[in-house]
């Protein structure tokens, strides 16, 4: 114990991570199981200097001091000339905010929202938020109102709202849509391989990589399914006209809509994932020619967690510490979490399926759980 004493209650003999929403705040904290008589749970010295909460002692509460700011997807330059090269200043206003003040036209692309037969949706309870993220909230709906991406709502549905933080330390607001998700029939339009994606980069030598502003946002909420996405807030009822992140079927809905926009340059000039456009040339001179837009013309490029350069390929210095700290696992889906996300990486390790095989053969449904030597040695050797 933290005054030298040993527990009475008994010895540690594991370690689980567990998701644990305090306040509206999602953590992921690893927790040392033993018993401790009637406590739930305990939140040490680790968990305190990392959040640094704000403890109200007389009132027994916990709150979170910092500053909410939410990113901000459609957030433009001020000077939408500042970075761009002097042949493509005739294209300047694609970079400014004015255009972005008008909703996109409802197209055949709208994604729709079919729910399976006889399902009900019904309102969740709000989730809890400080007073910085209640604030940073109002903001965000006061500024999603004025730009018509969404509007007061009478829906019988509705979901609640959390926020989650970005890699900058920003905080992003998510509608929280698992309960819409599992009523929904599953729109199957496919995602391109990431591995054919970098063959058709072998070869190139110069790269345009752009920002869609607004993302999913460009994409309409088919006429009829608009109620389907309320969301509840201490604010009131709202309900998008866009397409929000979070929907199951947003990413498949999103690449039909991207794939149809650059039909005629896909593999090409192009290539395509969700909205991370890049554009390539074998040949610099043929570059200009090739792109008329956000990292002009550079020579190495980070795209979908892979640097493309002269030299080749490599991993992202951020994916590689991703792995490298990967909790180990305890279940079975803490398995398939992980194996999903070093497989996009597998070209970069060595005999990765002979590797990785004890993790494989342990996400069979025959096969009990066990975590042995083989399967520690499967984990460290990805």
């Amino acid at each position: 114990m933290l005054d030298g004493t040993i527990s009475q209650t008994g010895c540690i003999w594991h370690q689980v991570h567990l998701a644990v929403l305090a306040n509206g705040h999602p953590h992921i904290i690893p927790f040392l199981v033993c018993p401790i008589g009637s406590t739930l749970a305990i939140l040490g010295m680790t968990w305190l200097t990392t959040e640094s909460p704000l403890i109200d002692w007389q009132q027994g509460l916990v709150t979170f001091p910092e500053q909410a700011q939410i990113a901000s997807e459609e957030e433009a330059d001020p000077d939408p000339l500042a970075d761009l090269p002097t042949q493509y200043h005739e294209f300047a206003k694609v970079f400014g905010k004015e255009e972005f003040k008008v909703l996109p036209p409802h197209r055949e692309y709208d994604i729709s929202i079919d729910l399976i037969p006889d399902a009900k949706l019904s309102p969740s309870p709000i989730y809890g938020m400080t007073d910085a993220e209640s604030k940073a909230l109002k903001q965000h709906i006061d500024k999603e109102l004025a730009t018509g991406k969404i509007r007061p709502s009478t829906s019988s549905a509705g979901a609640p709202v959390m926020f989650v933080k970005k890699a900058d330390g920003s905080l992003r607001l998510v509608v929280d849509y698992r309960k819409l998700n599992d009523v929904t029939h599953k729109n199957v339009y496919p995602l391109p391989r990431q591995d054919n994606l970098m063959a058709k980069l072998r070869s190139a030598k110069l790269f345009t990589k752009l920002d869609l502003c607004w993302g999913y946002n460009n994409v309409r909420i088919k006429e009829g399914d608009k109620w389907k996405t309320a969301f509840r807030t201490k604010y009131g009822l709202f309900e998008y006209l866009v397409m929000p992140f979070g929907l199951t079927s947003a990413p498949a809905a999103f690449q039909h809509f991207m794939n149809n926009l650059f039909r005629d340059l896909i593999d090409v000039t192009v290539v395509i994932y969700l909205d991370n456009i890049l554009i390539f040339s074998e040949k610099p001179e043929d570059h200009p020619t090739h792109v008329r837009e956000c990292h002009f013309h550079v020579t190495t490029v980070n795209y979908l967690g892979i640097v493309i350069s002269p030299a080749g390929f490599s991993m992202d210095q951020k994916k590689i510490e991703a792995i490298t700290t990967w909790p180990t696992p305890k279940t079975v889906k803490q398995v398939q979490a992980f194996l999903g996300f070093v497989n996009y990486l597998r070209r970069f390790i060595p005999n990765f399926s002979m590797v990785a095989r004890p993790l494989h053969n342990l996400t069979k449904k025959e096969t009990p759980w066990s975590w042995s030597t083989s399967e520690e040695t499967g984990f460290s050797g990805t």
